[in-house]
């Protein structure tokens, strides 16, 4: 097992620099074995950038606005329900609800019998008539199902 105290303090600095130029981890290990004749596994060498506080940099990925704006949904007047055609792991069935102002969530009913209602905008609540509407749907095409 190797360790970073064998490292001299000119191999140290040699790793800091390749990190801060944005070597990733197996690129660090590749540069000990070809420079330095040091040879590690990818775990050896995970802990060494530990053991050193070796900043290893990060790419961060640029989240796509505009298609975040295009897929809102939107408001059709009516409450569509879908079933799923393999159920959610721990549930009977479940589906999709989109509600009548374009609000969607996700349904299910436990194995007990119990509803579940998790909506995809956090503390979205749809309108009464839209939950009757739901409810009255989703019981009827449980009926249909023979369920």
């Amino acid at each position: 097992m190797f360790s970073a105290k064998q490292l001299t303090e000119d191999q140290k600095q040699s790793l800091h620099q390749w990190a801060s130029e944005g070597a990733s981890i197996a690129d660090l290990q590749n540069r000990m074995k070809e420079e330095f004749q040091i040879g590690m596994t990818y775990m050896d060498a995970r802990f060494m950038v530990l053991d050193l506080g070796i900043e290893i940099q990060v790419e961060k990925a640029e989240e796509p606005k505009a298609v975040v704006e295009e897929l809102k949904p939107e408001p059709t007047g009516f409450v569509e329900v879908t079933m799923d055609s393999v159920a959610m792991p721990g549930a009977l069935v479940s589906g999709k609800v989109t509600f009548s102002d374009g609000g969607t969530a996700v349904w299910l009913l436990d194995q007990n019998g119990r509803p579940g209602l998790d909506p995809d905008t956090p503390g979205y609540r749809p309108s009464q008539e839209d939950v009757i509407s739901f409810q009255k749907q989703l019981s009827e095409m449980i009926r249909s199902k023979g369920i």
